[in-house]
């Protein structure tokens, strides 16, 4: 762990701002993809950096706001990743669908840790104007997915494909909480024949769902 510097010094030009909060943003999103989200204070984030907590505060209103930021990251960096998917696929069907999203969620277990905590903190304890900026983003890409999915499956509605991407990102949220409990909670679960189903295993549960929420649209 670094030492927070007693000489640290505030960025003074527009681009030395912008690389000092790139170097928070990394040091959270390490922090947080080897501990977990929810374990990571503000002044872990700034002895990673190298600086005070009140320096930090500079860039930053709060812990929720740098974690926030980097949900809207991951969605900037999943929606295309997963558009270029898709449409490269031969296979259309509902179950091809639902493995491409679920496997795609599955591939970046940092991102289904702030799926699952967006709505119930990060969104809580920032401005309005980072909740607004963070809700602009995600629905820039649920846009650009709609398109792509009613275009592989032309009978879907556009509510039907938000309700299909809402479906994949919140459960693959939860899942992802319920898949990692910790090294000896988990341990007990798979010590005990009885605990067995606490187990989750996070993409072919969400595949499944999401195939049969194609196949159920289709039928409506």
């Amino acid at each position: 762990m670094t030492t927070p510097t007693t000489d640290f010094q505030r960025a003074r030009s527009a681009d030395a701002k912008q690389r000092r909060e790139v170097a928070i943003l990394d040091a959270a999103r390490r922090l947080g993809a080897a501990r977990g989200i929810r374990t990571v204070t503000l002044t872990d984030i700034a002895e990673a950096v190298g600086m005070h907590k009140s320096a930090l505060l500079r860039y930053f209103e709060t812990r929720e706001q740098i974690f926030l930021r980097l949900t809207a990251q991951d969605w900037r960096e999943w929606g295309p990743a997963l558009r270029a998917s898709l449409d490269g696929s031969e296979d259309a069907s509902p179950a091809a669908i639902g493995t491409i999203v679920a496997a795609s969620l599955a591939a970046r277990p940092m991102f289904c840790d702030l799926l699952a905590q967006a709505p119930l903190n990060l969104e809580r304890n920032v401005s309005l104007e980072s909740v607004r900026e963070f809700k602009l983003v995600t629905l820039e890409e649920v846009a650009a997915l709609t398109e792509v999915l009613q275009r592989l499956r032309p009978g879907l509605t556009p509510e039907q494909t938000i309700d299909l991407i809402a479906a994949a990102t919140s459960l693959s949220g939860a899942y992802w909480q319920m898949a990692t409990p910790g090294p000896e909670v988990e341990k007990l679960y798979r010590s005990d024949p009885r605990l067995a189903h606490a187990v989750v295993d996070v993409e072919p549960r969400v595949a499944r769902t999401l195939a049969a929420m194609l196949e159920g649209f289709e039928r409506l």
